[in-house]
């Protein structure tokens, strides 16, 4: 896929195992840009790991972060619970919004992304190449992996992860 791409781009939001695909991706392509949708509602440890997994594999990191600040989002009610009729606009002002302006500004052609097909019904059903965002071609290198998998190859890479997301 990097080798057709013209213009590609990875996604990461620095969960646990997220960089082992971040390691891969980099090492094959150094100068890809990293895409991270920043919430604003991060742990402390995810913002700290953010930087330092940023600077030990020199990622050429693009931060979007929403148009609502989290203090303006905390003085009209918060975050709203899951069952709020509030909650798809959260969802849309957080994360969508700010998805759509990074691919907007970089039009990828190529799209490597860490979903996994154990994680859920829909991902499940994606295959390791589908369509994706835009009309990129998504690519999901560790489709098939597990936990175990991912931890591994942290652990012979000598990658740190993230254990407070």
């Amino acid at each position: 896929a990097l080798a057709r791409a013209t213009n590609p781009v990875v996604t990461t939001n620095f969960r646990p195992h997220s960089a082992a695909l971040l390691h891969m991706v980099s090492r094959a392509c150094p100068d890809i840009p990293v895409i991270w949708v920043d919430t604003g509602y991060n742990t402390p440890a995810t913002y700290q790991y953010a930087e330092e997994l940023t600077e030990r594999l020199r990622l050429n990191l693009r931060t979007y972060t929403p148009r609502v600040t989290v203090a303006r989002r905390a003085a009209n009610g918060g975050l709203p619970a899951l069952d709020s009729p509030r909650f798809d606009s959260f969802v849309r002002e957080t994360k969508l919004e700010p998805f759509e302006r990074a691919f907007n500004e970089l039009k990828p052609d190529v799209w490597f992304t860490g979903v996994r097909r154990d994680q859920n019904e829909f991902r499940g059903s994606l295959g390791v190449a589908s369509r994706g965002a835009h009309n990129s071609l998504r690519i999901a290198p560790v489709y098939a992996w597990s936990d175990a998998d991912l931890s591994g190859y942290l652990a012979r890479h000598g990658v740190p992860d993230n254990d407070d997301y």
